[in-house]
């Protein structure tokens, strides 16, 4: 979900940096093949940094199919996306994946891809499917974009952690609150488009005077926000962070136990559920693709249950498959989200780019 995206503890994000994993046996293939092109048996899947994906799973994608999957990060999801749209017809690789419901409008208007509709998709919610019979997107999975909040920090001070946008306000929250910018990140735009959904078209500008009243800091990406200035995650402990509150993940708080050392036995971090805006991730078969048979055998395997059941103690969000389980650990420390806000995708279309230049002018200048 980040960066898009999406959480994965700084150090496996970078660990995972672009992965190539060498084919194991397979169908296809042979002498004199150019690389990357079609009859080749490498898939490049370009993405945003924050993919990640275990080696056992990618392995079984190439047991299976003959394919090497090869990793191309493009930066946070905007700048993935942008890069995406700027590349389209000689695209970079054969899959994108990242593309989520705050910037779909922007990759569809663009025709950035081919439409493919994907072997087992009727085990996807069709309430995700958002770009309908279209196929021009495949949805891979979802999160909640949500403010989190250092628990010891407010046990300490003997303060209730905030709930709401209205809460964040609050002078007892002053200058607590780091946000991404949403030129530059997917979480940064989710939260704003949340405000836009508490508020309405004209009360979210309103809303963000008072935030930046309130001392709101705001930086680049999430990798930032969370890593180095939210004193509730490991890295931001040890860079002496003073910022307890930040704009994340509903499904952060397992990621600093999984990653923790030691392994807490609670979550440090909890989520203000009444900030919460749903996001939707997607995959899609780039127009001009050179491998297109490799790039649809990958996009069937990304709905698979193999890569399904991988993606909660990866990337950190839910699958989008009814028949995929949820690890223990990951519904244990997570925290699910009834009511997330949502705004239709045609909304968003109409309004993301004024909306995003308007909270430029009012909270940067």
């Amino acid at each position: 979900m980040g960066t898009t995206k999406k959480i994965t503890a700084g150090a496996v994000a970078a660990a995972l940096g672009a992965v190539t994993l060498t084919a194991c046996g397979g169908e296809g293939g042979g002498a004199g093949e150019k690389p990357g092109g079609a009859g080749s048996k490498t898939v490049t899947l370009v993405s945003h940094d924050s993919f990640a994906a275990s080696d056992a799973v990618l392995k079984e994608f190439t047991a299976r199919t003959g394919y090497t999957v090869k990793v191309l990060k493009s930066g946070d999801a905007v700048e993935a996306v942008n890069k995406a749209v700027l590349t389209k017809g000689a695209p970079q690789g054969d899959v994108f994946f990242g593309v989520d419901n705050t910037t779909l409008s922007r990759a569809l208007g663009n025709d950035v891809f081919e439409p493919y509709e994907a072997k087992g998709l009727d085990r996807v919610d069709p309430a995700v499917r958002l770009d309908g019979d279209g196929h021009r997107v495949t949805p891979v999975d979802y999160g909640d974009i949500c403010v989190n909040y250092d628990k010891r920090y407010f046990a300490d001070r003997k303060l209730a952690p905030p709930a709401t946008f209205d809460d964040l306000a609050k002078p007892a929250y002053k200058d607590l609150l780091v946000v991404e910018n949403p030129e530059r990140s997917t979480p940064g735009l989710g939260f704003l488009l949340g405000t836009a959904a508490a508020y309405g078209d004209t009360g979210w500008q309103d809303y963000w005077k008072k935030l930046k009243a309130n001392g709101v800091k705001v930086v680049d990406s999430w990798e930032i926000a969370y890593n180095q200035e939210f004193s509730g995650s490991a890295g931001g402990r040890k860079a002496g962070a003073d910022r307890p509150l930040v704009v994340s993940y509903a499904s952060s708080p397992p990621v600093e136990v999984l990653y923790g050392d030691p392994k807490p036995a609670e979550a440090p971090t909890g989520v203000s559920t009444g900030t919460c805006f749903r996001q939707i991730e997607f995959a899609g078969l780039l127009k001009g693709a050179a491998n297109r048979e490799g790039g649809k055998a990958l996009i069937d395997f990304m709905i698979g249950k193999t890569f399904q059941e991988d993606v909660p103690l990866t990337m950190f969000v839910h699958p989008v498959a009814k028949d995929a389980a949820l690890p223990e650990l990951f519904t244990k420390h997570g925290v699910v989200i009834d009511k997330p806000l949502t705004l239709a995708p045609d909304k968003i279309a109409q309004n993301r780019d004024p909306w995003v230049q308007a909270w430029s002018s009012l909270v940067l200048k």
